[in-house]
């Protein structure tokens, strides 16, 4: 397992040296997106109107952060990964964006792993739990996308320095470690009732 410090954005090579188990550290410019923040895109480009950023080569954190407006501006106060399972309707259009990797929690599923290869994405886990250790690698918040969504439905653009420590759990390679340890689990439910 080998731990990689990536600057975004990032190509095709770089997600290919990637695999399940290994820790990845980020640095540049990462976006958050919930469910609003997704439908909000797809919305957008079926009207063919432009996306307020660029997605090619970066990252997205579906998560929900915690922001404070000052007068300096916006002071992040904690970052936690959400479910991921919601956003699996929107692999396809992820993919189409060139978002690179993906952060979260609890993984994503078929449609998304199958994407992955084909567009050479990887999916980050972050610990849950950790949302203010995570926060401390967020050096400015630059600012947010449709906050008439709410504060965690927003997407906001998070300027990151060694930001992380993230785990590669589903990699361009078709591996997913939430698949694998469900199939360990059916497997000890057989030994254990037959």
């Amino acid at each position: 397992m080998t731990e990689h410090n990536l600057t975004l954005p990032v190509n095709d090579a770089q997600v290919e040296n990637l695999s399940m188990g290994d820790t990845v550290y980020l640095t540049g410019t990462v976006y958050t997106a919930r469910d609003m923040a997704h439908l909000e895109i797809k919305r957008l480009r079926e009207k063919g109107e432009p996306l307020p950023v660029e997605l090619s080569g970066r990252a997205i954190f579906h998560a929900g952060p915690v922001v404070r407006k000052t007068d300096k501006g916006w002071e992040l106060v904690v970052i936690g990964p959400t479910t991921s399972i919601r956003m699996e309707p929107h692999a396809g259009m992820t993919g189409e964006l060139g978002v690179k990797l993906i952060i979260g929690k609890g993984g994503l599923a078929k449609d998304s792993r199958e994407m992955f290869q084909k567009h050479k994405q990887a999916y980050l886990q972050a610990a849950p739990g950790c949302a203010v250790q995570l926060a401390a690698g967020v050096k400015k918040v630059t600012t947010a996308y449709w906050p008439e969504n709410g504060m965690p439905e927003a997407m906001w653009v998070l300027e990151v320095e060694r930001f992380g420590p993230f785990i590669v759990t589903m990699d361009t390679w078709g591996n997913s470690r939430y698949d694998e340890v469900k199939d360990k689990a059916y497997q000890r439910i057989k030994q254990i009732y037959g």
